[in-house]
């Protein structure tokens, strides 16, 4: 390696180390399980009779790709500060705009709306049709009232601008939104330090191989499948700031834990359904677009939840305890679990 070469290798790992602690902080002094009151962009349109069919010819007559619809739950600290830090962003909010009308709605909402693609129904059941599991979840629909895009959780102003670029552009009809992010990123990593770099243990994680099938016998434990990449602040920040937390860890205790890599297309697996597969294939049969993400499984191997949406203390022991309780046999969603739990927590507060 050249004098240049290493210069250059000791400036990105800088920036990504630099990374890595602001998003370490930014963990650290968000607390999730704060109830906040949810006021939508004054720049959201008003839909008085919620006809998104409507709102939806409105929005491509004016010339942009469609609609963006914001779910979110009153009370829902990631919802807030998606608004505050990323919607209220002078930039994202110009750019939403130029491309997206926007509406937001409340996931447990009785009341009567048309879909995008016109059928009547009502916000609580077109929440649940459109599998709108965690607040916020941004649904973007483009013409003939089709849904072009799913996002949930939380994103950072320059992820979300990167994900209004991927739908602006048309990106979507050719790529995956991974694969589209991937190339969008600034700081290149060295490729040698990517090769010799490795995934954070942890004593809770099993060690390979890795045999989870439970196609054929019920497991003694529910099962965790956590997916990370090396070199990712993300993942830094889910063992600092959620793995390190003793309630936590102890809740973990009642499961069986595995952490695969996204990127590792060697390493043989046998998946809870029974299939043969890499950690990379698998990772890429989730439809899920960063990292860490985590796939929940019942002990007889049913995929009950998964995220790849922020999820710091609060809401994993929310997901945690939705698994234990099995919340899912009640046909509850995982946000109809959390808003319960939060309402006990208040109420214990009184």
């Amino acid at each position: 390696m050249t004098k240049n070469s290493l210069s250059l290798f000791s400036l990105l790992h800088f920036a990504f180390l630099t990374i890595c602690m602001m998003e370490i902080s930014f963990a650290q002094n968000f607390d999730d399980s704060e109830i906040k009151h949810i006021d939508h962009p004054d720049w959201f349109i008003e839909s008085p009779f919620l006809d998104l069919s409507e709102d939806l010819n409105k929005a491509t007559s004016n010339g942009k790709k469609g609609l963006m619809i914001f779910f979110t739950t009153e009370g829902c600290s990631y919802c807030d500060l998606f608004i505050r830090l990323s919607l209220r962003d002078p930039e994202v909010a110009t750019i939403v705009q130029k491309n997206f009308d926007s509406i937001g709605l409340e996931i447990f909402d009785d009341i009567e709306m048309t879909t995008p693609e016109g059928i009547l129904t009502s916000v609580k059941q077109f929440a649940k049709k459109e599998g709108v599991e965690f607040s916020p979840t941004l649904l973007f629909y483009g013409k003939n009232g089709k849904r072009i895009l799913r996002l949930i959780g939380y994103q950072s102003p320059e992820r979300f601008k990167s994900i209004i670029g991927y739908l602006a552009d048309d990106h979507y009809q050719s790529e995956s939104l991974t694969i589209y992010l991937s190339r969008q990123k600034d700081l290149k990593q060295n490729k040698d330090d990517l090769n010799n770099a490795a995934l954070i243990n942890d004593p809770l994680f099993e060690q390979p191989p890795y045999a989870l099938d439970r196609s054929h016998f019920p497991a003694y434990q529910p099962l965790l499948v956590i997916f990370e990449k090396t070199s990712c602040s993300e993942c830094i920040n889910f063992h600092t700031s959620v793995l390190a937390l003793p309630d936590v860890r102890e809740t973990l205790k009642q499961f069986e834990i595995v952490q695969l890599s996204a990127e590792d297309d060697k390493t043989p697996i046998l998946a809870p359904d029974g299939q043969q597969i890499t950690p990379a294939h698998w990772y890429k049969q989730t439809s899920l677009s960063r990292v860490p993400a985590l796939l929940f499984f019942d002990k007889r191997g049913n995929e009950v939840l998964k995220t790849d949406a922020l999820v710091l203390h609060q809401r994993m022991i929310n997901s945690l305890n939705y698994v234990l309780e099995q919340a899912y046999k009640k046909d509850w969603t995982y946000q109809q679990f959390a808003r319960s739990k939060a309402i006990e927590r208040f109420q214990s507060k009184q």
